[in-house]
């Protein structure tokens, strides 16, 4: 964390000292917002240039791309940014040794001035910033994971309150932890067996038509005679 904002800072003071370089005196008193990003490619001319079609144009690119590299936390786009910086100042320079003949380093004005010093130094600290920051891309990474390592549980226990709901049949119980199995069923209660005699309390008539039956059909009960 105090990298990647060590790093920003570094590499926001770099992009300020590129874009204020062009309005600084760049060779014998000519200021860079004077010199066009055609004549980088084409030789350096005389000819007056417009700001926003002068070297602060790539300059103005590289400031924006520091403004999303930091708030992106992007190394990439912050080192993206130094190398554009650089490489105009350094085709400037070679263009303007064609022009000149030669480059020369005066303390009266006759030669490279503090424009130049300007935007090379700012290329640098946009470089430097995107070493300092730690980018995203590991933070992530080791966050990811650290949530695989975490176990998974697939049902999570409910309050001691709720009644639970078993998966996965979805049977309410009364538990407070989960079971991947169904819960087991209680068969209803339907009263003592009559056949068991450890649960008769009382004694059982017999059968119909069992023997001592006093309704067997075959030999029926006989009225006693009347006297």
């Amino acid at each position: 964390m105090i990298r990647n904002i060590l790093g920003s800072l570094v590499a926001l003071a770099g992009a300020a000292s590129a874009v204020l370089s062009p309005f600084r005196d760049w060779y014998d008193g000519r200021a860079g917002q004077d010199y066009r990003v055609r004549d980088l490619f084409e030789g350096i001319t005389a000819t007056e240039s417009g700001v926003l079609v002068s070297i602060l144009l790539p300059f103005l690119f590289a400031a924006l791309l520091v403004i999303a590299g930091v708030v992106l936390r992007s190394r990439i786009a912050v080192a993206l940014a130094g190398l554009v910086v650089l490489g105009f100042t350094i085709l400037w320079m070679v263009r303007q040794g064609q022009a000149a003949g030669s480059l020369i380093v005066g303390g009266d004005g006759a030669g490279l001035q503090v424009g130049v010093v300007n935007a090379l130094a700012g290329g640098v600290l946009m470089l430097i910033g995107a070493l300092l920051m730690r980018g995203r891309g590991r933070g992530a990474a080791r966050a990811r994971r650290e949530r695989e390592r975490e176990p998974v549980e697939p049902y999570g226990a409910p309050p001691a309150d709720q009644v639970d709901m078993w998966p996965p049949t979805q049977e309410p119980g009364m538990s407070t932890h989960t079971s991947p199995w169904p819960e087991p069923e209680v068969d209803p209660y339907t009263g003592p067996d009559p056949h068991d005699s450890r649960t008769r309390s009382y004694p059982q008539a017999p059968p119909p038509g069992g023997p001592g039956d006093p309704r067997d059909p075959v030999h029926p009960p006989q009225r006693p005679p009347e006297g």
